[in-house]
């Protein structure tokens, strides 16, 4: 039996139970503007060349030092974005009822969250960042403006929660905790920190709970920075099973801080990558998802799957969300570490083709038609 069918039979034999199973997401919120980079004009609306690639671009923009140069972003929509609100979104339409916590409007929710919030429970206590998010046939570039997350802080997210007793209430009735955008959040450490030293110790054991961690590319934060973060991730192992997952650029950095040395991005080079971070944390499970790929570390061993790859995807911004999304409802269902990435790479694959989260009834469908 190959994965796929093994990814689909378990997804058949469990995906009953998700609708029971209450998830926490937090703590960041984005409106995302995605964009297309105009290279030559020829008239009004879409009726222009694209940028080939990051390349192009970046010689454009090279070739105006000591001069200037105009670049236009022609937009192509607007659309919740965050780490966070886009795991969310993807998880509620999988089945799992989910918590929402962070910065999608103080007083009120932001428009653009407005669905989200109408089918989540929603503890919104920040105004959203922004991010124009400029897509190219080969990576994007993410421009944020995020002051506004500096607003996100231990007392912060205690108070939205109405108190210590409250904050205790929601984790501790949670089965999945996904905290994730650590590098875009100054202040999220030490919320990592306030939950082990000051929260999780009186919450009563609750079997099977899994924190899910997702650091968001900590190019920009110092190795320092991020060790110092990792470490504090891995004191979350004394409160539940803990997964840290990673796109490739996220692991590579990760390799690099912990002192290893880089490794080929090979099936076996990616499974080397996750056993090594999930050794040197002691972590549950460490994940690794290439565009093309995706591999994990357990205790019992590792894994790796092909990925449904596109060459020309609809969109780009949000997949690695939606990997996670796919990877932990599997995980929370009890499938296989297999079982688990098959549904990441599926629910990243059904949403970068077609802009929409798939239900659990789509990702079957997904994999009964993957060739």
């Amino acid at each position: 039996m190959d994965f796929k069918t093994r990814t689909l039979q378990e997804l058949r034999d469990h995906r009953g139970s998700l609708a029971q199973k209450n998830v926490l997401v937090g703590f960041d919120g984005f409106v995302d503007t995605i964009v297309t980079a105009v290279d030559q004009r020829a008239g009004q609306g879409d009726n222009f060349t694209p940028f080939s690639g990051i390349a192009a671009f970046g010689q454009r923009i090279l070739g105006a030092a000591g001069k200037s140069t105009n670049l236009e972003f022609y937009p192509r929509m607007d659309k919740l974005g965050g780490n966070g609100p886009i795991m969310g979104n993807a998880l509620l339409a999988h089945g799992a009822r989910v918590t929402y916590v962070g910065a999608l409007g103080r007083g009120n929710v932001h428009p653009v969250f407005a669905d989200f919030a109408s089918r989540a429970r929603v503890i919104s206590f920040a105004e959203p960042a922004h991010t124009t998010a400029v897509e190219f046939p080969d990576g994007k570039l993410m421009l944020g403006t995020m002051r506004s997350l500096d607003d996100i802080t231990p007392a912060n997210v205690t108070t939205a929660l109405g108190g210590i007793d409250g904050y205790r209430a929601a984790l501790a009735a949670s089965d999945l905790v996904a905290l994730v955008n650590w590098t875009m959040i100054p202040n999220m450490t030490a919320i990592f920190t306030d939950l082990v030293q000051r929260v999780l110790p009186a919450l009563p054991v609750r079997q099977g709970r899994t924190f899910f961690f997702d650091l968001a590319d900590p190019e920009k934060r110092s190795a320092a920075d991020l060790v110092y973060a990792l470490e504090t991730i891995a004191l979350f192992e004394q409160f539940g099973r803990v997964t840290l997952g990673l796109n490739l650029k996220e692991a590579q950095q990760v390799f690099a801080a912990l002192g290893f040395p880089a490794v080929a991005e090979t099936e076996t080079g990616l499974r080397a990558m996750a056993e090594k971070i999930r050794t040197r944390l002691d972590l549950t499970t460490v994940v690794v998802h290439p565009k093309e790929s995706a591999a994990c570390a357990t205790r019992d061993g590792t894994w790796w799957i092909p990925g449904p790859y596109v060459a020309q995807p609809l969109i780009t911004t949000g997949a690695g969300d939606h990997f996670n999304a796919g990877f932990s409802a599997a995980q929370l269902i009890g499938c296989s570490p297999e079982a688990c990435l098959g549904a990441g790479v599926c629910t990243s694959g059904h949403y970068v083709r077609t802009a929409q989260s798939p239900s659990l009834t789509d990702l079957e469908t997904f994999l009964a038609n993957w060739r």
